[in-house]
């Protein structure tokens, strides 16, 4: 039995390593501060799910034990993709749930996301089960078991409402993550001719690691798209709740690009509402959103923090640049990549060559992700500093709501704290290679003069 580590408790979910910070023990008393919270939500019922970890059926069994023994009626869905679990609670009695995933992290981890009595969990809802768990003041009770399929009810949702114009050739590369056990079969019932590659599910990842947001992941399908006749290509990550996108002629689309094509589509229906997006994406959002009629909304980085601030404004869209896109209109508010695959093929399928619509797209040049590596703590005392006392001399605006977004006429450059690892991630978007490094220099000026030893990742 493991002693309980408070470093598993993190911004939006619990992660953990198995045999390290996590086991059946820890998972156990999760369920039972989890049910505890439910409980005192006036509610009885929790929904759990699992994806293909080799450590999910053991956790996911610890897990309903500990939900039972707070007095909670466990329904597992079994293995299912993160957003089963989230449709579950949007359309079952009950409307929390806990999906066993430890997503896109390497195969020796797992973890929990959490939906509590509708609202995924985030920040002092998180630590406020750990403090259950230090204070032993668990519910108690015996709780039911028992399981249900929910794989139809979410398939014939989907297939019911989204359309193609015309039947599309695709190739969907679910990385072995649980997205392999169902997005051949969705995109065929509605209509794909699907290639499937790395669709078996297999908790060590054998071919290459279940994240889209990585290039050297899409290099499979990148080949697939240009040794077949298909026509565009979806990836997945591991628990499904991210999507990838890549062109017939390779391009990778991010999920910021995406972006533009769903508010143009939704906000045909919805003229004037608000679209969300998290301080990572594009700066050509704002004025694209708001040339298809709609309202801009720069929002935190966290699939938590994006849904509550969605439902606080009443916005029928939101996506954030790690692929987490979240369609209100007609669905339910929650991250879903399979879904949003979906929404994605019925738009291309009105088009003659779905490529040239996607490359269209505004683009700057953008360099990826970049990680400012600390020790613990230091990411947070670092940002801080620079909110405080950074100045960046011709630049349009200065934006503080998640680290640093500075705006100028030619980009942005962007620092902010990783709330899951002791990183200042970065990123930088220009119009030019000059403006790209100048705005790159700007930041590295006002780092090295907060923290002179920082390694910058450029």
């Amino acid at each position: 039995m493991l002693t309980l580590s408070p470093t598993i408790f993190k911004a939006y979910d619990i992660r953990g390593i198995i045999g390290k910070t996590l086991d059946e023990s820890v998972a156990r008393r999760i369920g039972q501060a989890f049910g505890t919270a439910v409980r005192n939500k006036g509610e009885s019922q929790v929904v759990i799910g699992r994806d293909g970890r080799l450590s999910g059926p053991g956790l996911s069994k610890a897990l309903a034990e500990g939900l039972q023994a707070a007095g909670i009626d466990v329904i597992d869905i079994g293995v299912v993709v993160t957003p089963m679990v989230y449709f579950a609670t949007s359309t079952m009695d009950a409307k929390s749930g806990i999906m066993v995933t430890g997503s896109h992290n390497p195969p020796d981890y797992n973890g929990f996301k959490m939906v509590l009595s509708g609202e995924a969990i985030y920040g002092d809802a998180i630590t406020g089960l750990l403090r259950i768990i230090e204070g032993n003041a668990y519910a108690q009770g015996q709780g039911n078991y028992r399981t249900h399929d929910i794989r139809k009810e979410y398939m014939d949702r989907i297939v019911g409402d989204v359309k193609l114009a015309r039947p599309m050739k695709i190739v969907v590369d679910a990385g072995n993550g649980v997205a392999g056990a169902f997005c051949g079969e969705l995109y065929r019932a509605m209509g794909a001719q699907v290639q499937e590659l790395f669709c078996e599910v297999d908790g060590n990842f054998p071919n290459h690691h279940p994240d889209p947001a990585h290039l050297e992941n899409l290099e499979d399908l990148i080949h697939a798209l240009k040794t077949t006749d298909a026509e565009i290509g979806l990836a997945f990550d591991g628990d499904g709740d991210r999507l990838g996108v890549v062109t017939k002629d390779g391009q990778v689309i991010f999920p910021d690009r995406q972006l533009m094509l769903f508010a143009e589509e939704v906000l045909s229906r919805n003229k004037g509402e608000k679209i969300l997006y998290d301080v990572k994406c594009t700066r050509h959002l704002a004025s694209w959103i708001r040339d298809a009629g709609g309202e801009p909304l720069m929002w935190k980085t966290g699939h938590s923090l994006v849904k509550a601030k969605m439902r606080e404004v009443g916005a029928p869209l939101g996506g954030e640049m790690s692929g987490h896109i979240f369609f209100k209109d007609r669905w339910y508010g929650f991250d879903d990549g399979m879904y949003a695959g979906a929404r994605l093929l019925e738009l291309l399928s009105k088009e003659a060559d779905p490529s040239a619509v996607l490359n269209a797209l505004p683009q700057s040049i953008s360099t990826p992700e970049l990680q400012l590596k600390l020790n613990e703590g230091e990411n947070f005392a670092l940002i801080e500093k620079l909110q405080k006392e950074a100045t960046f001399p011709g630049s349009d605006e200065v934006i503080t709501i998640d680290g640093l977004r500075v705006e100028y006429p030619d980009g942005f450059g962007l620092a902010r704290s990783s709330n899951t690892t002791p990183v200042v991630v970065m990123r930088f978007e220009a119009e030019s290679q000059e403006a790209l490094q100048r705005i790159q220099g700007e930041f590295k000026r006002v780092i090295q003069a907060a923290k002179p030893d920082a390694a910058l990742p450029y």
